[in-house]
């Protein structure tokens, strides 16, 4: 009688714990479905709400990371971009508005979250450049204002003044007017204007006086013929105020070689030059001695 009693008692306590068991599992699994099907409403949530991560590859081998709102066709419209070089900004299609990390502002047309068409560029530095750009970069015509009160108006490349009938004014009112070359005044027809009304137009290399071009002073005198490194250097005509002028050979600024000097009365002095001063009436023989 009592081992049937303790048998029947043994067996009931199997059957709890096998019952225990199975709710356990049964729990366990409850949660683990509730669990999945709230990630997957969330995603569906951010899914159906518009939010997306979306990466561009760019044209110069970079990409742009953006994770914000898009439109219906798929396409950003608002959210935060993350540069290949570090960078990140906060981009607004809608508006065309773009805020970078570094502190620049851009405000115009996009294309694949890049600055493409026409608009406003203001610089952390004080720089603000309105006009063209092209993948990114400012290119095309456009017009830069400068944080030192400097401004250019003309055709850029990669940020760079390059091409012809660019206008460069100095905030002292000095301009000008002519070719670019890597942010250079570099080519023919070049024309600078100082502000106390001296001027010259002609060529330009690197940045120099370099070629032919006629320079007038502010006094009224008036240089025309070559230049080089910014000099009057070869053949040229100085012609005073008064009305003397030279004609002839010119090195370091100065009359040096064979050249006439003419007075307003017609009278002539041909001769050799050096360093501003008039030598002699006979050539150079090579000898040492003056030719008879």
């Amino acid at each position: 009688m009592t081992n049937n009693t303790q048998y029947r008692s043994n067996t009931r306590r199997r059957r709890s714990r096998r019952k225990k068991h199975r709710s356990t599992a049964s729990i366990l699994l409850i949660t683990v479905l509730i669990a999945a099907i709230c990630v997957a409403g969330v995603f569906a949530a951010i899914y159906f709400s518009g939010l997306r991560y979306i990466r561009i590859n760019t044209d110069t081998g970079g990409f742009i990371k953006f994770f914000g709102w898009v439109a219906e066709d798929n396409s950003p419209l608002k959210g935060k971009i993350y540069l290949s070089d570090g960078g990140t900004a906060d981009v607004d299609m809608e508006i065309g508005s773009v805020v970078y990390s570094n502190g620049d502002i851009y405000e115009g047309e996009l294309k694949n979250l890049l600055k493409h068409g026409s608009g406003i560029f203001k610089l952390k530095s004080g720089d603000i450049y309105s006009g063209h750009f092209i993948d990114d970069k400012i290119t095309g015509n456009g017009h830069f204002i400068y944080s030192n009160g400097d401004e250019y108006e003309g055709p850029l490349v990669d940020g760079k003044r390059e091409g012809d009938n660019g206008v460069y004014t100095w905030s002292d009112h000095a301009m000008y007017i002519g070719p670019f070359r890597d942010d250079m005044k570099h080519g023919k027809n070049g024309r600078y204007i100082w502000p106390d009304g001296s001027s010259y137009e002609g060529d330009y290399e690197n940045d120099m006086k370099h070629g032919t071009g006629t320079y007038r002073f502010a006094n009224g005198d008036v240089y025309t013929g070559d230049f080089q490194n910014d000099i009057r250097t070869g053949r040229g005509t100085y012609t005073w105020e008064n009305g003397e002028s030279y004609t002839g050979e010119f090195k370091n600024n100065k009359m040096n070689g064979w050249g006439v000097y003419t007075w307003p009365s017609g009278r002539t002095l041909e001769g050799l030059y050096e360093d501003g001063q008039f030598k002699r009436t006979e050539p150079d023989t090579g000898t040492g001695m003056m030719q008879p």
